[in-house]
């Protein structure tokens, strides 16, 4: 059996502190990352990826496995790939390619919906990583993901 890499949840907020919205389909720019998120406009930071593999890691660690990926509140939920590591890395999701920017600091956040989650999230980039779309279109539940390219 091959395990393939692929896109398993979409998420955006319309603004800071905002519930997220869950998707099955969404449009990417490079001018304003996921449609109706309010980190597009942000450079180095529009979009945000999360490893499912990283996320249930955390998870149980801290011995909470009924925690929804979303409380992350991160953009894309990943599975089957281990995120890049480096700035500058690449990494395509369906048609659309992201320049790996920087780590997705945990903030105190996490500990507000569970404790000892934030630290949880700090080992080898467990919170995910940051983004900047270099190749817009549009991303479905269930596309690939490929580094490099």
């Amino acid at each position: 059996m091959v395990i393939k890499a692929e896109l398993i949840g979409i998420a955006r907020k319309a603004r800071p502190r905002a519930p997220m919205e869950s998707l099955d389909q969404v449009d990417v720019t490079t001018e304003l990352g996921i449609d109706g998120d309010f980190r597009g406009k942000l450079r180095r930071r529009q979009v945000t990826i999360l490893a499912e593999e990283d996320w249930q890691a955390a998870c149980n660690e801290i011995s909470r496995t009924d925690i929804p990926w979303t409380e992350r509140r991160a953009n894309l939920y990943v599975r089957g790939i281990a995120l890049p590591r480096t700035k500058g890395s690449k990494l395509s999701i369906g048609n659309v390619m992201f320049e790996i920017t920087g780590e997705t600091d945990p903030c105190n956040r996490m500990d507000a919906v569970a404790m000892g989650l934030q630290e949880a999230l700090r080992p080898d980039w467990r919170g995910g990583v940051t983004c900047r779309v270099i190749k817009g279109g549009t991303l479905a539940i269930g596309d690939p993901v490929v580094e490099g390219n």
